[in-house]
Parts: structure tokens; sequence; C-alpha cells
């Protein structure tokens, strides 16, 4: 389980996940890696990509000189475990979606999962073209989220449905940038759901 952060943030605010989400998925090995770049914006804390703005080209250009050094760090860990895509679920919140999609969905072989939480797709006008494999992907969003407005969880969805992926969606009435406990949940079961049998 790869546990990717938001703008600012770090892998210790993710890694908090797993003592909640333990008891579901209790052979799941959680990782939650500082992103590589300090974030300066911020104070403190770390960023995949230093954010210039939310324009569609900024974030697309972003996520994909970010993507090598997660790649670098799943093939890392796969084989230092002995594992394949198919033990692989990722989950991102905000910058760390854009990184979940960007990654999973461009991957060699599939992963088990995608969770994402208050966050979007970038890059949509390659996607058709880069996307070769085809995971299950949740998007959890709030209604009050002041920093990825909820419509982007309804453009991510459309734009994956169009390139024939199964997108499950789940928004979250008053809820800010931020996931409430029903989010939790459904991430938890919906990773359970794509790991059943593979115990």
């Amino acid at each position: 389980m790869l546990l990717l952060h938001g703008f600012g943030s770090s892998g210790s605010d993710m890694i908090s996940l797993a003592p909640q989400w333990q008891d579901a998925l209790p052979n799941a090995l959680f990782l939650a890696p500082h992103a590589p770049q300090r974030c300066a914006m911020m104070g403190a804390g770390y960023q995949w990509w230093g954010l210039s703005g939310f324009a569609p080209s900024a974030l697309a250009a972003g996520s994909a000189s970010a993507a090598p050094a997660i790649d670098a760090f799943i093939d890392r860990k796969l084989a230092q475990y002995g594992l394949t895509e198919s033990d692989l679920a990722l989950v991102g919140f905000s910058q760390g979606t854009m990184m979940a999609l960007q990654v999973g969905l461009r991957r060699p072989r599939r992963v088990a999962a995608i969770v994402g939480y208050s966050g979007m797709v970038t890059g949509t006008a390659d996607l058709g073209h880069e996307v070769a494999v085809k995971p299950p992907v949740l998007l959890v969003h709030g209604t009050a989220d002041p920093v990825v407005p909820v419509a982007a969880l309804h453009m991510t969805a459309a734009q994956l449905k169009r390139i024939g992926l199964d997108v499950t969606t789940h928004v979250s009435y008053g809820v800010a940038h931020s996931v409430d406990p029903v989010g939790l949940k459904l991430g938890r079961d919906f990773i359970a759901g794509a790991f059943a049998g593979k115990e």
C-alpha cells in the first residue's frame, strides 16, 4: 500500500491511515514516503513538484516530472519484497492523488487499485494514448473543498470512464480539503475488495 501525501504535507501524515485500515488489511505493508522536494511555500513539509498554478498544462508537466521518482521507489519496493503490481494499491491525497493517477495508470502492469482523495487527474490530453492498464479507481471529495473544488472529482471520473476505467465516486457533503470517516472506510473497503482472494 503506497500512500502519497499532499502538497506541503509529509509521509508522516499519510501513515496515520495504517492503524485505521490494518484490521481490514492485516497482511498489508503500508509505505508513506516523503516527496523528494522540500516545500518552500508551506514552510515545512514536502511537495511532489512546485505548484506554480492550477493551469492544466502546469499540472500535467508537474505530475509528469515527479513520476520517475515514484516509479523508481515502487520498482525498488516490489523487488525488495518479492511482489508484483497486482499486490500494490496506490492511495493519494490532493497532489498525492494527482501522482497516484499519473503513476498508477501508466505502470506497465495493472496495480490492484487506486484511491484518490480530494484530487484530480492531470495530463488528460494524452491520457488515452498513455494509459496501458485499467485498475479500479475510487475517488472521494468534499463538497466544501476550497483548495481543489469538488468539480475536479466529476471531471476526473468523466475522463477516466471515457477511456474505459471502472470508476467509483463518493461526494462527502460539507467536508473541506480533508477526508471524513465515511471516506476513510470507503477507501479501506475498496482496497480490501480489490485484494480479496489474494491473501
